[in-house]
């Protein structure tokens, strides 16, 4: 039995579709709705931020406020994600074409659900979840969340690795902030929410200490480690003026490596 609920986000334009959706997930402990829009572009952004190991997508946004009426579009902006792992997809529609059917299979949906079928409803929806879900178990695929956190493991243990080779070492409160700083960036590409601010709101500090927590680590590496090693690993231009980077130039630095590294 699984342990946590299934994350699943909604695409749909029909508002008795979604509050439909809202109630059967209200109603069941396997379910989890992460996020309900009508917009293409939005759903996106969702899959990025939410992580949602299975996707409601309507085919027809006849109703969307942005984005494509044309699902297709959510399907191909998909792909080009390059997701660590596949999401559920399963479409939605009132359309009963063998072609369009096909494609929809090519381009990596799961199932398609004719609304218009008698037994069509919300619960049968979120059913076929649950139960693709467990298919994928019983062939011993790791589930979203397991994936998430194995990579989010990975990159920490690299960021940390890279915090010792300078000399900015874990007793040090800055550390902790450019590490968090370092895994947000990595993990948010495109989020317009400023790191520093992030940070704020996570550790319920003003952004003045925020920043002088990092200031005070580059510098105490500055001090301790010898010059060639400093050389050696931090490699980005730094202003001879001050001798050291600044909090947002290093940040972005180990960005960039770290980036590379995986």
């Amino acid at each position: 039995m699984e342990s946590k609920p299934m994350k699943i986000l909604i695409i749909e334009d029909d508002i008795n579709d979604c509050n439909s959706f809202r109630i059967c997930a209200s109603n069941r402990q396997d379910i989890e709705i992460v996020a309900i829009t009508d917009s293409d572009i939005e759903a996106i952004q969702l899959v990025k931020t939410k992580h949602p190991e299975g996707i409601v997508l309507d085919l027809e946004l006849n109703n969307s406020l942005s984005g494509s009426t044309d699902s297709f579009e959510f399907l191909s902006s998909l792909k080009k994600l390059n997701l660590n792992y596949e999401p559920i997809v399963i479409v939605t529609t009132h359309v009963n074409s063998k072609r369009t059917y096909e494609i929809l299979h090519r381009n990596g949906v799961e199932l398609i659900l004719y609304k218009d079928h008698p037994k069509y409803s919300s619960d049968h929806v979120l059913n076929n979840f649950i139960n693709l879900r467990k298919l994928s178990n019983t062939n011993k695929i790791p589930t979203i969340q397991e994936v998430i956190e194995s990579d989010e493991e990975k990159i920490s243990k690299i960021i940390n690795s890279q915090m010792d080779l300078i000399g900015v070492t874990s007793k040090l409160k800055g550390r902790e902030y450019l590490h968090d700083a370092i895994m947000y960036l990595l993990q948010n590409k495109g989020n317009n929410t400023n790191v520093i601010q992030y940070l704020t709101n996570k550790y319920k500090k003003s952004g003045t200490t925020i920043t002088n927590g990092i200031q005070n680590a580059i510098i105490h590496a500055w001090r301790i480690m010898p010059t060639e090693d400093l050389e050696k690993y931090y490699t980005a231009r730094i202003n001879y003026e001050t001798g050291i980077p600044t909090p947002m130039e290093f940040i972005y630095y180990y960005v960039d490596k770290i980036k590379k590294m995986i």
